[in-house]
């Protein structure tokens, strides 16, 4: 059974991270599984993605690999966490940038944007995402990133 002993802040800081990392090494099995029960949406609430097999199907369809890596840099900033423990949910607001770097381009931001996160606590304590919802706020060159 997993462990409860960190807080509801840190646990849902440690999803975030956790995203990022695996998006960034290319894991997009181990990511989509962050999402098992979730769904994905635009920041008007459409729903592009619901369940572990279609994120994972997206993220394999759309995302440009390297040698296996899409040769990014997710970060997540500026998180604002409201949890209700006795809901057992809460509601994450936050930052994102994306960086990429290629044989054929610099180091350099291609999009930036805003996440709302909710996220539910399972019976067993663990924190689970229930929704990504986001928008892009500026893009760059994405050409190398995602397959249009």
């Amino acid at each position: 059974m997993p462990t409860t002993d960190i807080s509801a802040h840190e646990a849902i800081r440690n999803l975030l991270g956790t995203y990022c990392e695996r998006m960034d090494a290319g894991e997009f099995d181990g990511l989509a599984e962050l999402f098992a029960d979730a769904r994905m949406s635009d920041e008007h609430g459409n729903v592009f993605a619901t369940g572990r097999e279609q994120i994972a199907k997206m993220w394999h369809a759309q995302t440009i690999l390297y040698d296996g890596s899409p040769r990014t840099r997710h970060l997540t900033a500026n998180p604002i966490i409201d949890v209700d423990d006795e809901a057992g949910a809460a509601v994450v607001r936050s930052t994102y940038v994306v960086l990429q770097w290629t044989d054929e381009t610099p180091l350099q931001p291609i999009i930036t944007g805003r996440y709302v996160d909710r996220f539910r606590r399972d019976e067993y304590g663990v924190w689970r995402w229930d929704e990504r919802s986001y928008a892009v706020d500026h893009a760059g060159d994405l050409s190398h990133h995602l397959r249009s």
